[in-house]
Parts: C-alpha cells; sequence; structure tokens
C-alpha cells in the first residue's frame, strides 16, 4: 500500500494514561489501541500502554499535550513504512 502522509506510531505508558487517551480520541479525533501491561522497572505494577497511529503534521500537538499532561510519560515513536486497514483517514487541516 502506498502512503501519501507520513505516518508515526506512538506508544505512551503515563500514570495520566486515562487523560491522555481522551485527548487523543476527542480532541484529535483518532483511534487509540490499549494494551494491558506490567511495570518491570522498580516495582511491578499493572499499567495500560497506549499505542496511536498520528500525521507527521499531528506529532508536535499530541507532544506538547503529553508533556502537558504528564512531563514524566514514557513516550516512544516509530515511523510508519507501511499502512493498511484500520480507521487512520485524513483530518481537514482548517
Amino acid at each position: 500500500m502506498c502512503i501519501r502522509d507520513s505516518y508515526t506510531g506512538v506508544t505512551i505508558i503515563s500514570e495520566e494514561n486515562e487523560t491522555i487517551k481522551q485527548f487523543i480520541i476527542n480532541e484529535m479525533k483518532r483511534g487509540v489501541t490499549i494494551y494491558k501491561g506490567e511495570g518491570g522497572y522498580l516495582e511491578k505494577k499493572d499499567i495500560d500502554i497506549i499505542y496511536t497511529v498520528v500525521t507527521k503534521l499531528e506529532i508536535s500537538k499530541l507532544q506538547d499535550k503529553i508533556n502537558e499532561i504528564d512531563p514524566n510519560a514514557f513516550v516512544v515513536q516509530q515511523q510508519i513504512a507501511d499502512l493498511k486497514g484500520g480507521v487512520v483517514k485524513r483530518q481537514a487541516l482548517h
């Protein structure tokens, strides 16, 4: 599949995962996938891991909001070379 836009996959681990999830869904109009995880650093505890896909134009908006909500969030970004299925669609820029 040929991708016209540049997409980035973003994995977010934060104690404020519910607030971040609601921002992505309600404000950015993007879908999220929640992985159930277990912290392995210092103390073991159950955590929700957020995964979303955004365009190159949306990444700074997401980064800024995550930093505002939880400056200590662990965020990993990966450039996506191929994309198929799901609900990734172009949003109007105006």
